[in-house]
């Protein structure tokens, strides 16, 4: 009995064990057994799909050659492409090949900017797509426009205006394309001469924001040490240009030439030099930098210029380290002349002005400076009308006689040539060095900063914390303003700037003749007229003060300083052997 329970009992495991072990757990073992070899070969797709990736960001790497940088600017009379009036913002897109960006929207829908650049890199396709968007409708472009860029010549900077579609809508863009990878040889591909004939005195038209060219051959660096991979920038207004990067040497060899279109002849050329590392790719700081007024060139002449620091004090670290340029300008001297009586060209990216403590203090000190000097002349004054010195204020009085006698109207410019021919007959031959304010003490502005006024307490008690940058902005720009013209004022009697001087000179000479021979009661009525009927005759006209856009050519102290160059130790090795040098070009 007990045998047959057990038999049973033994019978009834078994068959549980049975269903336990059903097919279907069979076939979970085979499903699970393929779910490991699936997840295995797709690890090894992805593998493979990641190898071709690499491979071919690798080979796109090093197809392309030429750097393509695309600053928008703005767009006008896009208003009649919107459905209607009210938009979100208005963006646009850019396409070069493979690369694509967007721009931040811009909530003007009648004047749209944007002032942005776009770093590309030219690979086989030339098209470049621009379209605009609005951020309310993001499904369909409102416009757009393509730029075969294949039409364009390389190391140049293009100021285009392109019509999105068929209606008047138009976007701003400036294009420059340069070879930052490609060898270029010992030859200078740009033809100068043939601008000579065009800038001749005799040519001349209406176009005065075509001046002159100013070409430009950047031979090489000494003193900058083993930086890996340097290239230079070079700047003039707007247009931008980069040299290829060198190699890892001390002496550093480019040869490349450039041509900038000249519509200032005041402007500067601003050259940097940069590291090509991962470090300076993140900073974004040069290695040395200079700025170099146009009217400064020396014609076809080689000469190495002192690289300085950030601030452009003192010199950049390193050996002594210097650029060796040779530049040539060409220019029209009465469009140029005519042109200083225009507004600046506007600058397509703006940095915004930030707030300087010391900058700030130095204004206050040098607008104290003049106040006491104006209080001073103001003191001398009263003793002279009052007769503390006799024989001093008799001979004062005959001759302010004898001018209110024979003074006319005409001799007024002639009056205002006296500064300028103290400084000719006084100041000729003295180098043309600035003699700047005196600077601040620093422990003067720390301890002043570390003084707190009751006053001042209550004052800030007053105003709100956040409006506080804006005021000291805002009084800063004013002081700033005062000092700048009282320099400008001082430099451009003093030569700094002969050119300006000359023509400041011409126009003075020139009012007196036309006071001399026209009744300076005609000439009144006449620029009375002139003022009132000039919005009749050109409405289209741009608010324009002309002595204003004349006066802001003349450099103040600190532009001076700018521009000053560093002093340079002569080479120990003679300049043709360096020349001679080669130096590897390859990324």
């Amino acid at each position: 009995m007990d045998t047959a329970s057990e038999t049973a009992v033994t019978f009834r495991n078994n068959s549980n064990s049975i269903k336990r072990w059903r097919p279907s757990s069979l076939m979970n073992i085979v499903i699970k057994n393929n779910k490991s070899e699936s997840i295995l070969q797709s690890i090894d797709v992805d593998k493979e799909m990641n190898e071709k990736k690499i491979n071919r960001s690798k080979s796109l790497n090093n197809s392309w050659t030429t750097a393509v940088t695309v600053v928008l600017i703005e767009a006008k009379n896009v208003s009649h492409l919107l459905q209607d009036d009210m938009t979100k913002g208005l963006y646009c897109k850019l396409r070069l090949g493979i690369e694509s960006h967007k721009s931040k929207s811009s909530s003007n829908s009648i004047h749209p900017e944007w002032r942005e650049r776009f770093k590309m890199h030219l690979f086989h396709d030339n098209i470049l797509h621009v379209s605009l968007w609005d951020r309310g409708n993001p499904k369909m472009s409102i416009g757009s426009c393509v730029v075969d860029l294949a039409k364009y010549p390389k190391e140049r900077t293009h100021d285009l205006w392109l019509e999105l579609g068929e209606g008047p809508a138009k976007v701003h863009l400036s294009i420059t394309m340069c070879a930052v990878r490609a060898v270029i040889s010992d030859e200078c591909i740009c033809n100068f001469n043939k601008y000579k004939e065009t800038y001749k005195i005799s040519n001349l038209d209406t176009n005065l924001n075509d001046v002159g060219v100013l070409h430009v051959k950047v031979i090489g660096a000494r003193g900058l040490g083993s930086k890996p991979r340097s290239y230079c920038t070079l700047q003039v207004d707007n247009q931008k240009v980069q040299t290829h990067r060198a190699g890892t040497t001390s002496e550093i060899l480019w040869n490349r030439c450039y041509l900038f279109n000249i519509s200032d002849v005041t402007s500067t050329l601003d050259l940097k030099v940069y590291e090509s590392s991962i470090a300076n790719t993140l900073l974004n700081e040069s290695i040395g930098k200079v700025s170099i007024p146009l009217l400064r060139v020396a014609n076809n002449e080689k000469r190495w210029y002192a690289l300085k620091d950030r601030n452009k004090r003192n010199s950049a670290r390193g050996d002594h380290p210097r650029v060796l340029l040779q530049m040539s300008l060409k220019y029209h001297p009465v469009k140029a002349s005519l042109k200083l009586f225009q507004a600046k060209e506007e600058q397509h990216l703006k940095k915004g002005m930030k707030f300087d403590i010391g900058l700030l203090y130095s204004n206050v000190v040098f607008v104290s400076h003049v106040f006491q000097a104006l209080q001073q002349i103001n003191e001398y004054y009263k003793r002279l009308f009052e007769w503390d010195d006799r024989e001093f204020s008799l001979f004062v009085l005959i001759g302010w006689i004898i001018f209110c006698y024979f003074i006319e109207i005409w001799m007024m410019p002639l009056s205002l040539l006296l500064p300028f021919l103290w400084h000719w007959i006084w100041n000729r031959h003295q180098d043309n060095v600035l003699i700047a304010r005196e600077p601040f003490n620093e422990d003067d502005l720390d301890m002043n900063n570390n003084i707190k006024d009751e006053s001042d307490k209550g004052l800030i008690s007053r105003v709100k914390i956040n409006e506080i940058p804006q005021i000291t902005i805002t009084v800063t720009k004013g002081i700033e303003m005062i000092a700048s013209f009282a320099e400008k004022a001082q430099n451009l009697v003093s030569f700094k700037v002969p050119f300006i001087s000359y023509v400041a000179i011409c126009l003075l000479i020139g009012a007196s003749f036309g006071l001399y021979l026209i009744p300076y009661r005609y000439i009144m009525m006449a620029f009375g007229i002139m003022k009132y009927t000039r919005k009749y005759l050109n409405p289209n006209r741009v608010l324009n003060n002309d002595l204003l856009h004349f006066f802001s050519r003349v450099p103040d102290d600190a532009t001076l300083k700018d521009w000053k160059e560093l002093h340079i130790p002569k080479p120990q090795e003679d300049n043709s052997r360096y020349l001679a040098r080669s130096v590897s070009t390859s990324i």
